[in-house]
């Protein structure tokens, strides 16, 4: 990948080397001296996501605007874009964060407010627009497993995740929490419809009880395929994007279901004094409700399309990985927002004390 920002020359080498070329350029119009001159880095979740982002959104960007789009796959958790943020002088430019965190961090002054009258809002799903986020597509965490282990056993809920005597094996969690409080509270008995608020306390005394049978917390996408892949766990809970792909990459060897799944929205957010240009970044944002550039993506990584636009473009034969077709998203229940703009960080803690112990 040519785009990756650890193969890429920084901005400051880049003016640099423009500076000193101006001389011999000046036949171009200023207008392509300034598309030249202009970049974007996004920071995603790393693995698949680095190409599946350049091929669907950054290369058909470039070649609609003249900025590059650099890929990062470092993952922007929480505390690394407000770590960007306060610094003053952000290297980053657009992150692929939780709704939630958008939320909180745009409370705090972090992140540029989405430009509306440039980013149409009416290309998203009702209800799946926020301030300082713009809806980009949809996910859910599921259970994925490794059908070699279990024989004809298909696991139908959270109970049968956290039952190692019915599906023997170890687990494989997600470090950072999201997810897992819902699913070790369905696991307890708690109703779908009865989760929220969550009873913290209550899911932390069953993750903590868990542990032993936990061989992995993955904190990325490419973590949690790799401990399916490698056989280190029989069953992970884990982004339906990176389920798709194991699904494809094990020959169908590796399952999943949508059986209790947690449906998220992803999003794009912008850093506030971003230095590719707060308005570049929403063109960027707006260039990317494009059914078809989301079709690109669904193909690529499996995400459920913001643009309901997108969902009749969908295949036949590839519905099953769609998180937003009907049939898939009536067994799921969708993550609540608020909450988690509300309590993320401090059950975060918690959870990270007991995971950590």
């Amino acid at each position: 990948m040519t785009k990756l920002l650890e193969h890429g020359i920084s901005r400051r080498r880049f003016g640099q080397l423009f500076a000193g070329a101006a001389v011999g350029v000046t036949a171009l119009s200023p207008s392509r001296l300034w598309a030249q001159a202009k970049e974007l880095v996004l920071v995603n979740w790393g693995g698949d996501a680095i190409q599946a982002y350049d091929e669907a959104y950054g290369q058909p960007f470039e070649k609609e605007s003249g900025i590059t789009v650099k890929e990062d796959g470092s993952g922007p958790t929480e505390g690394a874009i407000s770590a960007q943020a306060k610094s003053g002088k952000p290297t980053w430019d657009l992150v692929d964060a939780d709704p939630f965190s958008a939320i909180s961090l745009g409370k705090q002054g972090m992140l540029e407010p989405i430009d509306y009258t440039v980013v149409d809002k009416t290309k998203f799903r009702e209800g799946f627009g926020w301030e300082h986020a713009a809806s980009t597509y949809f996910f859910s965490y599921i259970i994925a497993y490794d059908s070699s282990k279990f024989g004809d056993k298909v696991p139908t809920g959270m109970a049968d995740f956290f039952d190692t005597e019915k599906f023997p094996g170890k687990r494989s969690l997600y470090k950072w929490g999201v997810g897992m409080w819902e699913a070790a509270l369905m696991a307890d008995g708690v109703a779908p419809d009865k989760l929220y608020p969550l009873d913290l306390e209550r899911a932390h005394k069953k993750i903590a009880a868990f542990k032993d049978n936990v061989v992995a917390y993955w904190g990325g996408g490419a973590e949690s395929q790799s401990v399916l892949i490698d056989g280190e766990a029989s069953m992970a809970l884990i982004w339906s994007t990176r389920a798709s792909l194991l699904d494809k990459d094990s020959d169908g060897s590796i399952k999943f279901i949508w059986d209790q799944g947690l449906i998220s929205p992803g999003s794009l957010a912008v850093l506030k004094n971003n230095p590719g240009g707060k308005e570049n970044a929403m063109r960027f944002i707006a260039s990317m409700s494009d059914p078809q550039k989301q079709l690109v993506m669904f193909e690529k990584l499996g995400q459920g399309p913001a643009n309901p636009a997108t969902d009749a473009l969908i295949p036949e034969d590839r519905k099953r990985f769609n998180p937003m077709e009907p049939a898939n998203a009536s067994k799921q229940i969708p993550l609540d927002m608020d909450w988690y703009a509300e309590n993320y960080g401090k059950a975060l803690d918690e959870y990270t004390k007991i995971i950590s112990a």
